[in-house]
């Protein structure tokens, strides 16, 4: 005997409906698209340290982190005091893991950033910028009418000469009472979230730096000429690896890389446009609120940075000291 179950109305319905979706076709949309090879909607991978690599913690000092993967405050150190080799090396495991070290309240002296800076190497000059106390400090003091350097400009620090810096050490002697703040932005994370087909483009790419682009925004030819053969273009590549985690960077700026080789200019442009665009992504960055006697020290092989002006006529005086890098590949 067949047994027939009844259906319910509820199956009935769902059956219905079913059998009318399948029919119907999805409605039309109109064409419309944005522009293509800009920044795109989504979610980031926002990874902070490379594969592998085995994060312990930090003895010596507290690290209080400021972003996703970029930016740490180091807290309970006195940076005008020597750094025993197991305090630089945690310290130095630090900033390879936070690429930019905030440590608060420290008011060195030139001679004590300069002596702090040098458990990081020798330190550079560069003829190119206001001299301070000694010729490894560069003093940036910002007022109503002083000439303007680099500010309001992503970038990497002397990516135009043959070994870039390794990293910078920053302290803030006057602060404006608003404003003024420096942000970092972390570019492995910029490298990691390209698109396939970009990283294919890019990868074993060489790119042309240049000292003129950066400063003829502030100096005039006078001023520049003389230097043309101190710093003539020099090549990097494109996507460097850091020599002490391994991790694939971007390493392009709009202040000083001029041109992707061998490609046609128009092409370029374009891929360079795209390129320096990422720094520009909130993921990727940390900013900084200064106060009188802050530190900032930066891995210059991880990390682009920008100045922000927008103090109006206050005052800013800030001492950078940098130390001397390695040729990238």
């Amino acid at each position: 005997m067949t047994v027939t179950v009844p259906q319910t109305a509820q199956h009935t319905a769902q059956h219905t409906t079913q059998q009318t979706e399948a029919q119907t076709p999805a409605p039309a949309l109109r064409e419309a698209r944005v522009p293509e090879g800009g920044l795109y909607e989504g979610v980031r991978e926002l990874r902070r340290l490379p594969e592998g690599w085995q994060e312990r913690p930090y003895d010596r000092f507290e690290l209080v982190p400021q972003a996703s993967t970029v930016g740490a405050e180091i807290r309970g150190l006195d940076l005008s005091r020597p750094l025993d080799p197991a305090l630089r090396e945690e310290l130095n495991r630090a900033l390879l893991e936070w690429k930019v070290l905030f440590f608060r309240a420290q008011h060195l002296t030139s001679a004590q950033q300069s002596g702090f800076a040098r458990n990081w190497g020798e330190l550079e000059t560069n003829p190119l910028l206001a001299r301070g106390s000694s010729a490894d400090v560069v003093r940036f003091d910002k007022s109503a009418g002083a000439t303007p350097t680099f500010e309001n400009v992503w970038h990497a620090d002397v990516t135009f000469r043959e070994r870039p810096a390794l990293g910078a050490v920053l302290q803030l002697r006057e602060v404006p009472p608003f404003g003024g703040d420096t942000m970092w932005a972390d570019m492995a994370a910029a490298y990691d979230n390209l698109s396939p087909e970009v990283k294919d483009r890019i990868d074993g790419a060489t790119a042309v730096h240049d000292f003129i682009p950066g400063f003829a925004r502030f100096y005039g030819p006078e001023r520049l000429a003389p230097y043309q053969d101190t710093f003539p273009p020099v090549e990097h590549p494109v996507v460097r690896t850091h020599p002490e985690t391994g991790r694939r960077l971007l390493f392009v700026n709009t202040s000083f890389t001029t041109r992707i080789t061998g490609l046609a200019r128009e092409e370029s442009d374009q891929l360079l446009r795209h390129l320096v665009q990422q720094a520009h992504v909130p993921e990727y960055q940390v900013r900084f609120r200064w106060q009188p006697g802050d530190i900032a020290f930066w891995d210059n092989r991880a990390t682009q940075h920008y100045a922000v002006n927008d103090y109006g006529s206050h005052r800013r005086v800030a001492e950078r000291v940098a130390i001397a890098g390695d040729r990238p590949y």
